[in-house]
């Protein structure tokens, strides 16, 4: 048996691990196994008796005696990895600003949070701020902040060591004192998403406790980076210095900075300085209209002095005119303050229309909207809004809304989401949600499953309820305009979510027999509240028109009994209602279906109806042997009145109406 020593290479280096082999023993060998021997494991220092006998059993010996456990640490491929984190976990390059001026912004609040208890770490400078510089010749971009700064070991520490975050590690220690922080770094590899768009980054920070100030450097093909002593002197803070790709130098422009900001960042609780070109105003002489008011002048002038008249009209002054001309100059990007982390009662309506219309791009002022903080366990604040008209992606509810924007302590995330803050059938809502505590992944692109996102979820759909129950009782029009455009997204409710049917059912409005030449809808509450107390269920008839169901034989007894139907002439009332089946324990009942109970037969009348059929009974059943297997049965029925004989579709069959829909679904033509 001999030992070897080798060192194993994957996906990552690994710690030495001993490897054994088995020979088969010669026959000298074997013999002296025969009496006694033992063998050392080189691995483990330990000794174990030799195997005795053939080849088979003394390997097999061998392998139990040096079956020991050993524990190794994955040793990673650090530029492997890096280009994982770069190319994986961001699929937009755009969001590289956004993480490096939401650490920028933690820089200040930590700076903030410090001073409190130590003001000497303001050294006086009690600016916090955050700036941003591209360098279209030098292909450079630069973010600069005046907040905490790192000293060599934060550096080496946070920067050195992917995943790891001083963000984190601060908000643990502020976990019984956090109320008012602003901390959004949570997950330690925001900054290397620099990146995406920089093949080289240089660090320069001061932290006040330090007294000198370091640089740190990398670039994006290298496992290992520097540090050392800067001889650039800063009072306290941050410089990141980012030298651009091939490919990104537009990230140099101030215009594309500026606009990035307004995105992402527009919320942040410190100012943000962009230096970019702007349009500065400036007055400069319109010699032409100053010449022509010249000549004029001295036309008057000389016309005065032939005549000998005394001329006392002042020579007129130069005439100006505004000019635009570009120059660079910092701007201040994000000058707004978040409509919704002020209180409501300090917002005035126009505000809420205002903010509607200018960020999500809207025209009219929204039907309602609503604004709430929930605090507690899980905290987070919101403003909800009910456009005034459909969206134009209304007419695809399935692609991913853009309607809800979500924020994390004030930064922009995203707004594009599945159904994960709200139900399909609610897309059409506008809103923002911002979170303190909304658990996303490493690169806070792709909102995760968990409890947090179910309760936020839970309220909005809640708060929209309660928005659209608020419509609903106005003495207006509100209500109708909101149907015209959304009725149909209820009803798809009604359909999809079960939990939440009750209070859809609520919101529902129908034309019915009831309705009058001016097609007033109706409530299901409307409905039952007037209801005849002989009436013990709610009716409808499917069409494809108003006309068609006025017209329905299905609603002779009905209308003569003074019972209100409900008109069902879109495609989707008919599939919802099903889904439904009651509302407040009344059954809804398909006026086309067999069996139609209307509550009015006594035992006499059930008796008469029984010898009518008896003595129909011969007619019956030729008419079912002509028809065969095109009807199920044919019976005497009382609930016609004029119509000598009306098909009916069984119990649990589809009606007419529902199986055209079907038949044009099949056939492509949902116009049908």
């Amino acid at each position: 048996t001999t030992t070897t020593t080798t060192t194993t290479t994957m996906m990552t280096r690994m710690k030495p691990t001993t490897v054994v082999r088995c020979h088969a023993p010669s026959r000298a060998s074997a013999a002296k196994a025969k009496t006694k021997a033992t063998t050392t494991n080189a691995a483990t220092s330990r000794v174990v008796p030799a195997a005795v006998g053939g080849r088979r059993r003394r390997c097999a010996g061998v392998a139990r005696a040096i079956a020991t456990e050993e524990t190794f640490e994955y040793q990673a491929e650090v530029h492997r990895l890096m280009d994982l984190i770069v190319n994986s976990l961001y699929s937009n390059k755009d969001v590289f600003l956004r993480e490096l001026v939401s650490n920028a912004s933690d820089a200040c609040d930590k700076l903030r949070f410090t001073s409190l208890s130590d003001s000497s770490v303001m050294a006086g400078n009690e600016e916090m701020r955050i700036k941003i510089r591209g360098d279209p010749e030098s292909k450079t971009l630069t973010i600069e902040d005046t907040g905490i700064g790192m000293s060599k070991e934060d550096l080496v520490s946070s920067l050195g060591t992917i995943a790891r975050s001083g963000t984190a590690k601060f908000m643990e220690m502020l976990k019984s004192q956090s109320d008012g922080e602003n901390l959004i770094g949570k997950f330690g590899v925001g900054f290397y998403s620099a990146f995406l768009v920089a093949d080289k980054i240089t660090v320069t920070s001061k932290n006040p406790s330090d007294t000198a100030t370091w640089v740190w450097e990398s670039e994006i093909n290298s496992s290992s980076y520097t540090v050392k002593e800067s001889e650039e002197a800063l009072t306290r803070g941050t410089k990141i210095v980012l030298h651009l790709k091939e490919g990104c130098e537009e990230y140099a422009k101030g215009e594309k900075l500026s606009s990035l900001v307004k995105t992402y960042s527009e919320f942040i609780s410190f100012p943000i300085d962009v230096w970019a070109k702007q349009n500065k105003e400036k007055e400069v002489e319109d010699t032409a209209s100053t010449q022509a008011l010249k000549e004029a002048w001295t036309k008057k002038k000389i016309e005065a002095e032939a005549k000998g008249e005394e001329f006392t009209e002042p020579e007129p002054k130069p005439v100006m005119k505004k000019e635009y001309e570009q120059v660079e100059n910092w701007s201040t990007a994000n000058n707004d303050k978040p409509i919704w982390v002020r209180s409501p009662k300090d917002v005035e309506q126009e505000s809420y229309n205002e903010f509607f219309k200018s960020t999500f791009k809207e025209f009219l002022d929204p039907l309602a909207n609503t604004h709430f903080a929930v605090e507690g366990d899980i905290e987070f604040r919101s403003i909800l809004f009910v456009p005034g008209m459909a969206p134009f992606e209304q007419q695809d509810m399935m692609q991913k809304s853009r309607a809800i924007k979500l924020f994390v302590r004030r930064v922009f995330i995203s707004d594009e989401f599945d159904e994960s803050l709200l139900p399909r059938y609610l897309t059409f809502i506008r809103g923002v949600v911002d979170s303190s505590d909304l658990p996303l992944n490493v690169s806070r692109e792709i909102l995760q499953e968990s409890r947090i996102v179910r309760v936020i979820r839970k309220r909005l759909v809640r708060k929209t309820f309660d928005m659209l129950k608020d419509i609903a009782a106005r003495d207006n029009d509100d209500y109708d305009t909101f149907w015209d455009n959304f009725g149909r997204n209820l009803k798809l409710g009604v359909i999809e979510d079960s939990d939440n049917r009750k209070d859809l059912a609520d919101l529902l409005r129908f034309t019915t027999s009831k309705s009058g030449n001016e097609g007033k809808l109706r409530s299901l509450e409307q409905y039952v509240t007037d209801m005849p107390e002989a009436q013990k269920s709610i009716y409808f008839v499917a069409a494809d028109n108003r006309a068609a169901a006025e017209a329905s034989p299905f609603l002779e007894k009905l209308k003569q009994k003074g019972f209100e139907v409900l008109y069902l002439i879109d495609p989707i009332d008919e599939v919802a209602m099903a889904n439904l089946a009651t509302y407040k324990d009344t059954p809804i009942v398909d006026a086309s279906k067999e069996a139609l109970d209307l509550g009015d037969e006594d035992e006499a009348e059930k008796a008469k109806r029984a010898e009518l059929a008896e003595e129909f009974k011969t007619l019956t059943t030729w008419m079912k042997e002509c028809l065969g297997d095109q009807v199920e049965k044919v019976e005497v029925s009382n609930r016609l009145t004029d119509t000598p004989c009306v098909l009916v579709t069984s119990k649990f069959g589809w009606s007419a109406n529902m199986e055209r829909i079907m038949k044009a679904k099949a056939m492509g033509d949902e116009s049908r």
